[in-house]
């Protein structure tokens, strides 16, 4: 049996408005999250994990940070054509606007698709965090002969509203579609729960450009979900791929199965943050059969010189002099100075928390220092002047100046 030819484009172009400031300066995708990773390395990871290695990533908004992070830790082949990872900035070859909507941002790069030849296209968001074998979903489209597979998760009905929602058949065709109802329609013999779309779709190559061209023409939403699988359901063979048969090679019996964060708001997004820690973590990162690929760091392993450490996720490069860190996450380089204590939060790379400082669930980013005695988070009078409380009591400061890695708190800043 001839395997298809399958092109996968990664959109990443997401402002990430709700996530602020953590994306004062970079797209969603581009955000770290679990001490050493960006969220996009997530989607990345299971392409790749699933032997899909042609892949063009649709960047857009504040576009530098992850075009940087792609370029240190996502290089593969060079020797075989069908090989490639690349960052697609928008081209304006349709005209001079920005992406309009998720399928203008592939109508406005069809040159790709049609260079390429796939047989079938991959259309995949990268700010959401769990594992896929897309073999499967691949398996499962062949095997319906579908035109449109539309990877799909069921959610509680008070959260339907947030998604795009289905009605399917039994054998998973789809005969209705609602974007974000306020009333979504429960799944078939459960009423607490909805069948909702994960934004991640497979698509017959010829059945894609056709739609897209005719999309092109008319003055709509121009979005997947919007526009695209509403109006080809009721004529085209569109499947649901339900989600929660996905199997993972090494994954835990204690993981939660169908793992599927949409880390869109800080509260999402500590709380992801905060599933990774525990015995049983609901997403265990620890699986060498399917890894979550980062790039790698020149410097050398995490050092514990004192203090008490529990339930810590700690990134390489970083040194724990002494203080209290409690079910909390440090990413690479941050350094902890005597009689810190640091509880249910969230420490970015190269920060420097200042002795005697309390930190209690917050979000620190990249390059902060936190004075010596400060207080963040609960406890605190006030945020810092480069900080927000978040609605769900969360603190957030944004991004630090640039400084190489190691220096003290008074070295100038790079610009």
């Amino acid at each position: 049996m001839t395997l298809p030819r399958i092109l996968g484009l990664i959109l990443a172009g997401g402002r990430g408005e709700r996530l602020f400031p953590l994306t004062t300066e970079r797209s969603k995708p581009a955000v770290p999250f679990g001490s050493k990773y960006r969220i996009a390395d997530f989607v990345l990871s299971n392409f790749i994990n699933s032997q899909i290695y042609s892949l063009y990533i649709l960047v857009q908004y504040k576009s530098q940070s992850l075009i940087d992070h792609i370029r240190r830790g996502w290089r593969i082949g060079g020797l075989v054509d069908s090989q490639f990872i690349i960052t697609v900035p928008p081209q304006m070859r349709w005209g001079e606007s920005w992406y309009r909507g998720t399928a203008d941002a592939v109508f406005q790069n069809l040159n790709l698709i049609r260079d390429v030849d796939p047989d079938l296209v991959a259309i995949f968001g990268a700010d959401h965090v769990y594992r896929m074998d897309l073999q499967q979903i691949v398996q499962a489209h062949l095997d319906r002969r579908a035109d449109v597979s539309v990877a799909a998760l069921p959610v509680p009905i008070e959260q339907a509203s947030g998604f795009g929602i289905m009605e399917a058949e039994t054998d998973g065709r789809i005969i209705g579609w609602e974007e974000k109802p306020l009333r979504p329609r429960p799944m078939p013999g459960d009423p607490s729960r909805a069948l909702s779309s994960m934004g991640n779709y497979i698509f017959t190559a010829d059945v894609l450009v056709d739609a897209l061209v005719e999309d092109a023409r008319r003055s709509t939403d121009h979005d997947f979900g919007r526009t695209i699988i509403p109006e080809l359901y009721p004529y085209a063979r569109v499947f649901a791929y339900d989600f929660t048969q996905n199997e993972i090679p090494g994954s835990h019996a204690t993981e939660e199965r169908a793992y599927w964060r949409d880390v869109g708001t800080i509260e999402a997004y500590w709380r992801a943050n905060m599933d990774l820690l525990g015995p049983t973590p609901a997403l265990d990162l620890d699986n060498p059969r399917w890894p979550i690929l980062a790039s790698p760091f020149a410097g050398p392993a995490a050092r514990i010189l004192g203090g008490t450490v529990e339930d810590v996720l700690i990134g390489e490069g970083s040194v724990i002099h002494g203080g209290t860190v409690r079910h909390s996450i440090l990413g690479r380089g941050v350094r902890v100075e005597r009689g810190v204590t640091i509880e249910h939060s969230i420490i970015m790379d190269n920060t420097i928390v200042g002795r005697g400082a309390g930190i209690r669930r917050a979000i620190v980013d990249r390059f902060n220092v936190v004075a010596p005695g400060a207080v963040i988070g609960e406890g605190a009078e006030a945020p810092p002047e480069n900080g927000i409380v978040d609605p769900s009591g969360i603190t957030v400061l944004a991004r630090g100046a640039t400084r190489v890695r190691g220096a003290t708190p008074t070295t100038p800043a790079l610009p």
